[in-house]
């Protein structure tokens, strides 16, 4: 399964890209901690837009939203599972979706590459087991699992939670994986973002 982390602010995506450039530092970015998957979504559009924005590491998701929701800050990379009850109640307001497509959970959000040729920021869940687990039992939990996602409830359910399902094999969950690893290295790198 994959879920989509998402932009939020108060503005359009232009005008919030045109506000924030003309106020380097003064915009607060939240972010569950850091290194976690809000804090390098993040970096990634300040090093792809330019935009300085000031990261303030929270001590879980629940704070960061709580203060977004509460105004201190004004922009989160926010996974949408988490915030998906506060954009239907219209106390978020999504700017865009930070995959490479449009989301089931929010069709009418644009993709934030349509502003920022290039990023994408997803977060992917999956399975794995110890690696001499043997092909016939590898080959038994993916097709299982590749059933159950095709079940037209269980499909529905996981977009409910603002899921997008991605079945396949193993490989194809296992070179993304390490694309993924690649790629967000050097956003951490270039950031210079630490552990706290």
């Amino acid at each position: 399964m994959k879920h989509v982390a998402g932009l939020f602010v108060s503005l359009s995506i232009g005008l919030a890209l045109a506000y924030a450039k003309a106020r380097p530092g003064k915009l607060n970015m939240a972010s569950a901690g850091n290194g976690t998957v809000q804090h390098v979504a993040g970096e990634l559009f300040k090093v792809m837009t330019g935009v300085d924005l000031l990261h303030v590491p929270y001590r879980g998701q629940a704070p960061a939203l709580v203060d977004m929701l509460g105004g201190q800050d004004q922009v989160m990379f926010d996974t949408v599972p988490a915030s998906i009850e506060y954009l239907k109640a219209g106390k978020l307001r999504p700017l865009a979706v930070t995959t490479t497509t449009r989301f089931d959970a929010l069709p009418d959000v644009p993709v934030l590459a349509d502003f920022v040729p290039g990023y994408e920021s997803s977060a992917l869940y999956g399975i794995a087991a110890p690696k001499s687990t043997p092909a016939e039992i590898i080959g038994k939990l993916n097709h299982e699992i590749n059933a159950a996602f095709a079940d037209p409830k269980i499909k529905a359910r996981l977009i409910e939670l603002a899921g997008m399902v991605l079945g396949g094999s193993p490989t194809d969950f296992g070179n993304p994986l390490a694309e993924e690893t690649d790629k967000w290295a050097k956003v951490v790198k270039f950031s210079g973002a630490k552990p706290d």
